[in-house]
């Protein structure tokens, strides 16, 4: 019974295979088609994406290829081609306004963007395009099946753009362009005004106005110094147990020392 079963799966296999090879070969889109979702349902995708790139020129904006190019994108998508399962799912919407599936492709088309999206440290260009493309299916469906997945998707995009800007803040601060670093920190609160980093870009702002201050010629000295004095103040103000508190409590000892010849 068991060699059966082998013979049995074994012929199977062949007949598949052969079968997909004449579809694959065949000028008949019926039976190009029939071969397609055949291994679509089989989860097969790779055969299935051969066979649908052959007929997609064909049915291109026919009716009769909604299904077709539904199961051409979602092919894509399960195989991780992202960039081109967004252009799948995006064509779908456009060329098939009325079709049932289209909220779907409408989000799974912005979803495959945040897969393109790369670490915060890289260029966030698919980043800023899956904002908008999941944006836009948010306004478009506001009571949406997938709402709270675009919402978690838009938030963890935004988290990687605030963090790209944290960073590039620092950076400024590291190198000891402290000018540079005291507008990029303001820049970035002004556009992050919620952002978890706030303690960290106070602080650091903070301490480049106090870096800079002491470092100045005597000239531009004391208003650097009250500068520096400022930036403290916001920093305890918004944290009065700020664990950078007891490090800019010595700057800030620093600061009011030297304030005091221009007191006199």
């Amino acid at each position: 019974m068991k060699k059966f079963l082998v013979l049995f799966a074994v012929l199977l296999f062949l007949s598949s295979c052969s079968e997909y090879q004449k579809a694959l070969k065949s000028e008949d889109t019926a039976v190009k088609y029939a071969a397609a979702e055949k291994m679509y349902l089989a989860k097969k995708y790779g055969k299935a994406i051969r066979l649908f790139e052959q007929l997609s020129p064909a049915l291109k904006g026919k009716p009769s290829a909604e299904k077709m190019f539904y199961m051409y994108a979602q092919s894509l998508y399960k195989t991780k081609q992202y960039y081109l399962a967004g252009y799948q799912f995006e064509s779908f919407v456009a060329s098939y306004p009325k079709s049932e599936k289209i909220e779907e492709a409408s989000f799974l088309g912005a979803k495959s963007f945040t897969f393109l999206s790369p670490v915060y440290s890289l260029d966030q260009t698919d980043t800023y395009k899956a904002i908008d493309k999941l944006q836009a299916y948010i306004d478009t469906y506001p009571e949406g099946q997938n709402l709270p997945e675009a919402n978690t998707l838009v938030k963890a995009m935004r988290e990687k753009l605030e963090k790209k800007a944290f960073e590039n803040a620092k950076i400024y601060h590291t190198i000891t362009d402290y000018k540079a670093a005291m507008v990029a920190f303001d820049n970035f609160l002004i556009n992050f005004p919620g952002t978890s980093y706030k303690e960290q870009a106070l602080y650091y702002k903070f301490d480049s106005a106090y870096l800079l201050a002491i470092n100045s010629v005597p000239a531009k000295m004391q208003e650097r110094l009250e500068n520096a004095k400022a930036a403290y103040s916001s920093l305890v103000k918004f944290k009065a147990d700020s664990e950078y508190k007891a490090k800019a409590d010595e700057k800030l000892a620093r600061i009011e020392n030297d304030l005091k010849q221009y007191s006199k």
